[in-house]
């Protein structure tokens, strides 16, 4: 299903992608996430190719490979924490948090989770069952997940607040009516959450949420867990999201980026998280060719200082779509962490009543122009950027130069709506 405009790739290097008919376009969705170092980077492209000259698969549920063994190291010695660590490996994100739904109850002895109105944790059963995104709202299922509200000061949903109010609020219902009503703290295995939520529109939690939560957490031995797929590995500016708070996680789950392209997950946390259940295993998890992906997509990470290009260039993306916004009617907040941006399209700016319909008009619209982006959040109305890490100033100036243009042609009115029709959206 083509999504959001008729645009079918090639071939692609770099920040860019090709069309079948020789077109370019600036790429600043990095394939949901995924083209953490650019497309065709040589080093990722060189060790693929080793990998598959000298063992394209193994099945790592019933005999290890000394990549996947040197990757689980790596991996384990990047997540801070005083703890005996493990990794596990999958395919997919929802693979990874589809594992840490069955095995929380099991490692903890309590059988329920919290997680958070739009969160997206994949598309499997028990990922599917852990979101609290619309797009999973067909999914029968989770009867032990209870979903609490996340921490949106533009979007509250206990009404208009400051950004520290915002995350007391969400606090309270969490303590009060999750913990102390229909999910029981004493029967509560972990909260689990996006750093930056994603999918659920881009939104950046308050700074005083994390640590808070953290010590709920802790004061009622719920283990905290975060769901780094989309915005781990380097994405906000930090190797995983939950960094900037200061808190340390019990266990995380990874994906999308980590294969260098290729189909690679991973949970890594706690040892007694991972040790519980020996059979949650995937042939194909931790196959050598994606593992091989993933230890020189981190080389390229760590080697190119792409942790801090997000951050650098996160922020010039932000100052410049805070400026176009002061200049729109359209633009009700402009939000992000390093280079995981959202730009919140409202009909109006006082009543902040959300534009979805424009939001189609304006990613079209950029797609004419020759950049691609998509629209996310819980009413389709905000404009998701994750650019790949390696984007530098120039195309950030190029973005903001098209934006703008893309923008006032959807102000005034300039777009043909019947565009739109044959496109079933987010």
């Amino acid at each position: 299903m083509i999504r959001f405009y008729p645009f079918s790739a090639a071939s692609a290097r770099g920040v860019r992608m090709t069309d079948a008919d020789g077109r370019s376009y600036l790429d600043m969705t990095g394939s949901g996430g995924v083209a953490q170092t650019g497309y065709g980077h040589p080093r990722v492209r060189n060790a693929l190719v080793d990998a598959f000259d000298r063992q394209h698969t193994a099945m790592l549920c019933c005999h290890s490979n000394g990549g996947a063994t040197e990757l689980a190291e790596r991996l384990c010695g990047l997540l801070p924490g005083d703890f005996a660590k493990k990794a596990w490996f999958g395919t997919t994100g929802s693979d990874a948090n589809d594992c840490v739904a069955r095995l929380l109850p099991l490692a903890t002895g309590r059988r329920r989770i919290v997680s958070f109105v739009g969160g997206y944790h994949g598309t499997t059963s028990g990922s599917a069952a852990l979101s609290g995104h619309q797009a999973q709202a067909g999914v029968i299922g989770g009867g032990n997940v209870t979903k609490v509200p996340y921490p949106d000061p533009y979007r509250c949903l206990h009404g208009p607040c400051s950004r520290d109010g915002c995350s007391l609020k969400c606090l309270e219902h969490l303590d009060r009516y999750a913990f102390g009503a229909v999910s029981p703290a004493a029967d509560t295995a972990a909260v689990i959450i996006e750093a930056v939520q994603s999918d659920g529109g881009e939104v950046v939690p308050p700074a005083n949420f994390l640590p808070a939560l953290r010590e709920l957490c802790d004061r009622h031995g719920v283990w905290l867990v975060f769901d780094e797929v989309k915005v781990g590995l380097g994405r906000t500016g930090r190797m995983f999201a939950f960094e900037s708070s200061g808190v340390i996680a019990d266990a995380v789950t990874l994906g999308k980026p980590l294969g260098g392209g290729l189909p690679l997950s991973a949970v890594v946390g706690r040892r007694e998280l991972l040790d519980v259940d020996t059979f949650s295993l995937f042939t194909l998890g931790g196959s050598p060719m994606p593992v091989a992906g993933a230890m020189a997509t981190l080389d390229v990470i760590e080697a190119e200082g792409l942790v801090g290009n997000a951050a650098v260039m996160g922020r010039r993306l932000l100052e410049g779509l805070g400026e176009i916004a002061g200049r729109s009617r359209l633009i009700g907040d402009v939000r992000g962490s390093g280079l995981i941006l959202g730009v919140e399209l409202v009909v109006d700016q006082a009543t902040r009543e959300p534009a979805p319909i424009d939001a189609h008009r304006l990613v079209y619209r950029l797609y004419e122009l020759g950049v691609l982006a998509i629209y996310s959040g819980l009413a389709g109305n905000v404009i998701e950027l994750t650019p790949p890490l390696v984007i530098g100033g120039v195309e950030v100036d190029e973005f903001l130069s098209v934006f703008e243009r893309a923008l006032a042609d959807v102000e005034a009115g300039r777009f043909d709506d019947a565009k739109l029709a044959p496109y079933a959206g987010w």
